[in-house]
């Protein structure tokens, strides 16, 4: 349990932990700050809302804990064997309390006007289809994540977290037709349809661009180990830094805690 001992492991837990509740306050607060929902320029207001919230605490937090605020990306990550079963199981925990704390706080400062708080529901579509389509917008974001920040590829000259929020932008421009916005009201209504989908996508988008799109067998001993705490100095335990080039040196090379 090297983890387990270690100052920058729980830095990085925490960093998670204050991170989902920023993300979440500032997304659920853009869903919420309109009565006009439902209109389409609600839906791109909310999208922005949540793209520029992961960009910005991903280029804020990314060389703390890689801010994956996202459990479907923490499971991705461990599943190309980025991060250790430890770290995964930490950082969902801290993800989930982090995201009830803010809304929580959304919910204890929304306008006496407004009753919807966000919570997702099936709009006119079976769970199945839900599912499929959480699945595909979440497949899409974690491909993007393991993409970008791949420290063998030596064309990424751009922002990775910028890429990611935009990725999280289009993810929610496409699939918040299907579904509404509100948290924190005791209704767990095919709750179960916003975890299997985008764990299933997540873990997806790892194993295809791991084996299928861009393989990488010849590390695969050693990032093997990852998963059981044990980091090599080939290896990192966060998603959020490509290859420094001349246009991305601003972001921070991770290192393996």
């Amino acid at each position: 349990m090297r983890e387990f001992k270690s100052k920058d492991f729980w830095r990085a837990v925490l960093a998670e932990l204050v991170g989902m509740t920023l993300f979440i306050f500032l997304s659920l607060s853009t869903a919420i700050g309109n009565t006009n929902n439902a209109n389409p320029d609600q839906e791109v207001k909310v999208a922005l809302g949540f793209g520029l919230a992961i960009a910005t605490l991903a280029q804020s937090l990314g060389h703390i804990s890689g801010a994956h605020l996202n459990p479907a990306v923490t499971l991705g990550m461990l599943a190309s064997c980025q991060i250790s079963v430890f770290k995964a199981v930490m950082y969902i925990i801290a993800q989930m309390l982090g995201s009830a704390l803010a809304s929580g706080i959304v919910y204890g400062t929304k306008p006496s006007t407004t009753d919807s708080l966000g919570l997702n529901s099936l709009n006119k579509i079976t769970p199945s289809q839900g599912v499929g389509i959480e699945l595909l917008a979440t497949f899409q974001l974690v491909l993007c994540v393991i993409a970008v920040t791949d420290k063998r590829r030596r064309d990424v000259t751009g922002s990775a977290p910028l890429a990611i929020g935009l990725s999280v932008c289009l993810g929610h421009l496409a699939a918040m037709f299907m579904r509404f916005l509100s948290v924190i009201l005791n209704d767990f209504t095919n709750h179960w349809v916003y975890w299997v989908g985008p764990m299933c996508g997540g873990v997806a988008a790892a194993l295809i661009y791991d084996f299928l799109l861009y393989p990488k067998f010849d590390d695969f001993p050693e990032r093997m180990k990852v998963l059981h705490g044990v980091h090599t100095h080939t290896l990192t335990h966060t998603p959020l830094t490509p290859p420094l080039t001349p246009l991305c040196s601003a972001q921070v090379r991770l290192k393996g805690k």
